[in-house]
């Protein structure tokens, strides 16, 4: 994709799965990130979280921008039973979120806002992701090779645990790994 209106792309994520995705649609960017508090209101049903921490994660850069810069900012949320499956602490805790998952559907909200200094949009996509029964010694497996503390519900779908225990999806694939890049490029047309 060419220069978009001779502006710099920047992805605000240490996500190297956004960084990959990004990297595929051909367009040059740099990544900034800074951690911010990503405590949400307890109000906030499940299904607008994602939206909500893609949308601050953009304010908490908006006075940075520069008049050349596009940020990109995105959040990933895997909602189970109307509750958010969070990034697990352990091995314990990542157990039980695949274990929960295994043999059920689940619904992945990805998120992601693009600011510039004068326009702000926030895209949302959401996908359905069906598990097969999963043993305990595949779940430990994973668990113990795959380092799941950094995704959304404990799992890359990208991973061993995808090839081996997703039976279905009905959406994009990419949305599930947190950044659905056939919207994206769609919106960066337009700008």
């Amino acid at each position: 994709m060419e220069k978009i209106k001779n502006k710099k792309i920047i992805l605000a994520s240490n996500s190297p799965r956004r960084r990959e995705l990004l990297r595929g649609l051909e367009i040059d960017f740099e990544v900034k990130a800074h951690p911010i508090d990503e405590t949400v209101p307890a109000d906030i049903p499940a299904d607008y979280v994602a939206a909500y921490l893609s949308k601050l994660k953009a304010e908490s850069y908006a006075e940075q921008l520069a008049e050349d810069e596009i940020l990109i900012t995105s959040d990933t949320v895997v909602i189970q039973e109307g509750h958010i499956l969070g990034k697990p602490h352990s091995d314990q805790e990542a157990f039980d979120m695949i274990k929960s998952l295994s043999g059920t559907t689940h619904k992945v909200m990805t998120a992601v806002t693009i600011v510039d200094k004068g326009k702000r949009t926030t895209l949302e996509d959401e996908t359905l992701v069906t598990f097969r029964f999963l043993s305990e010694e595949e779940i430990w497996h994973y668990v113990k090779n795959y380092g799941p503390f950094d995704k959304a519900g404990g799992y890359g779908i990208q991973e061993w645990i995808g090839f081996v225990g997703v039976s279905r999806i009905e959406g994009s694939y990419y949305t599930v790994m947190g950044f659905p890049v056939h919207l994206i490029y769609e919106e960066l047309k337009k700008w």
